[in-house]
């Protein structure tokens, strides 16, 4: 379930990166979130680890700017 959400949230921050919109980042996630699966707990920290750096990244550049 875990491995879901980090899938679908690591989908939609590589999306945002991308610009586009729809199927793609759906793919992506459902493809990283298999992968991080398949890893096991370390693949569900690297990509939770990932999720959050681009959530800070952002809430830093709110706050600068």
């Amino acid at each position: 379930m875990i491995g879901r959400i980090i899938g679908a949230l690591v989908g939609r921050e590589m999306d945002r990166r991308d610009g586009s919109g729809g199927a793609k980042g759906a793919a992506l996630g459902w493809i990283a979130g298999s992968a991080m699966r398949r890893m096991g707990p370390l693949g569900l920290a690297l990509g939770g680890a990932y999720v959050a750096k681009k959530a800070l990244d952002r809430r830093r550049g709110r706050t600068r700017g």
